[in-house]
């Protein structure tokens, strides 16, 4: 792409990607000599000049009588777009929770491969509140042991807690319920001879809900309230209900 188009994708619509581009080449310059150079009328370069002050993409100065204008360095416009980007990220998890799709059909997307499977479990994390989850331990067999200890890490760094059922495995018994404080988790237990869970599911993000197949490496998340909510009563009536199992 050209740099025009690419600046246009950041705001620097219609001519301002030209004004701009010719005040970086000019150093400083007055409205006529950016105007001559960007190829745009005076009195609308001006104007445009005035907005991309207010944006912070120009700067201007005062040398003798002159009025003269800066193109800001790219990398402090880089910055300052970065930290639009991290402002952003601290309400999304908000913005997340009361966007509304009444009336909508439900969203469905899948994934597929390991590197699918990351994704399905990473878009848990970008939510405020609670998990609920069935779990499985099949998806630790597939991505690994550290993988699972660091999506474990990145879960409680950002206060999400989990409630999970799961089957009482060896590994399961053995690393999730012994840390279920430091973990942020509270958990059931349920007989993995009868109730052997190979997908995992987990219910988040207000209207999300997320199937995970390790063994089949394929991941699929619906949005849709009225699946998320029935899901949410399901796991609710087990866990209200479900006394944890104790294994001999």
């Amino acid at each position: 792409m050209e740099i025009k188009q690419i600046l246009q994708q950041f705001g620097f619509q219609g001519k301002k990607a030209d004004i701009y581009l010719a005040s970086l080449e000019l150093g400083s310059a007055t409205v006529i000599e950016i105007a001559k150079k960007s190829g745009v009328k005076r009195t609308t370069c001006y104007d445009i000049l005035m907005e991309l002050t207010k944006e912070g993409a120009i700067s201007e100065t005062v040398r003798g009588k002159k009025r003269l204008f800066i193109g800001e360095n790219p990398e402090n416009i880089q910055k300052k777009l970065q930290e639009k980007e991290s402002l952003f990220s601290e309400i999304l998890p908000q913005l997340q929770s009361v966007y509304n799709i009444k009336g909508t059909k439900p969203k469905i997307q899948f994934y597929e491969g390991k590197e699918g499977l990351r994704e399905v479990y990473a878009d848990t994390l970008k939510y405020s509140g609670e998990i609920l989850g069935f779990v499985s331990d099949a998806v630790v067999h597939v991505l690994g042991d550290d993988w699972a200890e660091n999506y474990l890490k990145a879960r409680t760094k950002k206060s999400i807690h989990l409630r999970g059922i799961y089957p009482a495995t060896d590994w399961l018994k053995t690393n999730m319920q012994p840390r279920d404080q430091a973990q942020l988790r509270s958990s059931k237990l349920i007989d993995p001879k009868k109730y052997p869970f190979s997908i995992e599911i987990n219910i988040y993000g207000h209207q999300k809900v997320a199937l995970m197949s390790a063994r089949e490496e394929t991941g699929i998340i619906i949005e849709g309230k009225e699946i998320y909510n029935t899901l949410k009563l399901i796991f609710e009536l087990l866990w209200d209900n479900l006394p944890e199992v104790k294994m001999q």
